[in-house]
């Protein structure tokens, strides 16, 4: 089941259990707080399963056509499951109803790490389309891949 949630105090407590359980992604604890922090002005779209809270995936707007999906994560024991395709097609609906032309998503440069490049194939499935990868965003030992989708 997929919930928006809109309250600053349930997003943080979501985004926050379901980041720390994903340190191989999101290790640096600087970066983790601030999506903690973030989160509570974004869209937020919860997975549940059982009445827990097992995934979330926040849209921000970086355009005034353009939508991204700004961090996203779902407990590794839910994964491959459809929790993060159900959060996927949840925030695109969104998106296409409130008249974005396109969305985009930020992630590792295919290729650098095992658990990224799980997260690429993700994207790929979901439609995106490799955009351009931009060293200087994270670092050259982190090269950022833009993935973009036109919603229309």
């Amino acid at each position: 089941m997929i919930e928006l949630i809109k309250t600053p105090e349930a997003k943080q407590a979501v985004a926050r259990k379901i980041l720390e359980a994903l340190h191989d992604w999101f290790e640096v604890d600087e970066n983790r707080e601030k999506y903690i922090s973030a989160c509570v002005n974004w869209t937020f779209l919860a997975a549940k399963e059982n009445d827990e809270y097992v995934g979330f995936l926040c849209l921000k707007e970086t355009a005034k056509e353009t939508v991204e999906i700004a961090v996203m994560g779902v407990l590794k024991e839910f994964h491959r499951h459809g929790f993060g395709r159900q959060l996927f097609e949840s925030a695109k609906k969104i998106a296409v109803d409130s008249g974005y032309s396109f969305m985009q998503v930020k992630t590792v440069q295919p290729g650098m790490y095992p658990d990224y490049d799980i997260t690429n194939r993700f994207y790929q499935a979901c439609g995106f389309k490799e955009f351009e990868v931009i060293n200087e965003i994270w670092g050259e030992e982190n090269p950022c891949q833009i993935y973009v989708q036109y919603l229309k």
